[in-house]
């Protein structure tokens, strides 16, 4: 049997997922977002992952309408998995998508999570939702798979065929059905997990290890400031040994990385086991951006300068390099410290997506960031690694207090 595939969710995830899989098999990408199907079937993609060719393929189409996928075999969900305020897993754009799909499947149809989850969420919340919409059996009616995203955004060296899969379903026969359907289209290969929890505590640890690595590396930067020894020749020189792990200390934002431990912890406190070690590598991740704008503030009061009458130029906003994504930017937290001390602030950001930011966070940052660097601000702080940030002549600003966040500036007087 030919499968025909319907994505459900079409964002960093979603729309490359359906590029790819619209080489082999017929692909409708459903998303409720009406702007952006519109700009879907106008040929754009404002994350940048997709080019106009792709999106025009004979095998893919875009719909508002659920309705319209009634036709196809196989559902896979690539929606968003947020956390709250309280930094609790926020489920319901997965809840919300797994609706949907009960709406239109058919016996013998198979659903795939990719969304990132806490072990237990696809057999214990999205199984029996579904089940519950559609009035099938899992196991008998319909089948379940999760083979958990692994997008690497404005990686273009990686793709997402580029990156082994794993993949695991919810009965021998799902197992196989979800793997044979990826090993189609993955070029890297598969690697079939003995079962779905296996495969979401797999996803989850992925980013808490990351997670973990940079927090350290965050927290010996701190303790090399508090001993005025420059951390970066401190990293340098272990680095000499062959079996040091070359993390750099850094902003931890974005919807991976920084979400995905709240995930983990989660469930493993709801399981009666504290996770210590994970959540305080999340506090000190979590406190950078205050950590950096602590320092700015402390290197404008050794020039004699007032915060109120300081011009501050941040440099970059999205939570990565190149990646238009402005969510969960930790960059966001030393714009507002910085505001709150009365710093005259402007943020300047040529990757970002101004609509997503200005929903987000009340305002859009300025594309011309040399206009911003001719007024010659009294402070500039590099956040943000855009390509297009690497050539500034800080010499073209010298009485600039220069602060680093990413290792980019070749004058800087101070860097995390």
């Amino acid at each position: 049997m030919k499968e025909t595939v319907c994505i459900v969710g079409l964002g960093y995830v979603g729309l490359p997922l359906a590029v790819i899989m619209a080489e082999t098999y017929q692909t409708v990408g459903y998303d409720c977002n009406f702007a952006r199907i519109d700009e879907l079937l106008n040929g754009y993609d404002a994350t940048g992952e997709t080019s106009k060719a792709q999106l025009t393929s004979d095998h893919l189409q875009f719909i508002t309408d659920i309705d319209c996928a009634k036709e196809c075999t196989v559902y896979i969900i690539t929606v968003p998995t947020p956390v709250k305020e309280n930094q609790r897993p926020d489920l319901s754009p997965l809840r919300v998508a797994c609706q949907a799909v009960g709406q239109v499947i058919s016996k013998g149809d198979l659903v795939i999570i990719e969304s990132t989850v806490y072990p237990g969420v696809t057999e214990e919340i999205c199984m029996p939702l579904i089940a519950s919409i559609s009035g099938l059996e899992i196991n008998k009616d319909f089948h379940c798979g999760y083979s958990p995203e692994r997008v690497n955004p404005a990686d273009h060296s990686r793709s997402i065929r580029d990156i082994k899969k794993i993949t695991a379903g919810s009965s021998p026969e799902a197992a196989e059905r979800t793997d044979t359907i990826y090993r189609e289209v993955i070029t890297a290969g598969t690697h079939r997990a003995p079962s779905i929890q296996v495969a979401e505590a797999a996803k989850v640890i992925e980013n808490t290890q990351r997670d973990v690595n940079i927090a350290l590396m965050n927290e010996l930067t701190m303790i090399c400031h508090s001993l005025q020894i420059d951390a970066t020749e401190v990293f340098s020189a272990a680095a000499s040994k062959w079996n040091f792990l070359n993390f750099v200390p850094g902003l931890v934002g974005g919807h991976c990385i920084g979400v995905d431990p709240y995930y983990l912890c989660h469930k493993a406190q709801i399981s009666g086991y504290q996770p210590n070690l994970v959540l305080a590598a999340r506090q000190v991740n979590d406190g950078m951006g205050r950590y950096v704008a602590e320092n700015t503030l402390r290197l404008i009061g050794q020039r004699g300068l007032r915060p109120k009458c300081t011009e501050v130029l941040i440099l970059g906003f999205t939570f990565k390099e190149d990646c238009p994504d402005p969510r969960n930017s930790r960059v966001n937290d030393i714009r507002q410290i910085l505001i709150e001390s009365g710093c005259d602030v402007r943020v300047c950001d040529p990757i970002a997506d101004k609509n997503k930011t200005l929903a987000e966070y009340g305002f859009a940052p300025d594309d011309d960031w040399q206009v911003a660097l001719a007024k010659k601000p009294a402070v500039i702080i590099f956040a943000v690694a855009h390509r297009c940030f690497a050539d500034i002549d800080v010499a073209t600003v010298r009485d600039a207090l220069v602060i680093d966040v990413k290792g980019i500036a070749p004058r800087a007087d101070w860097r995390l």
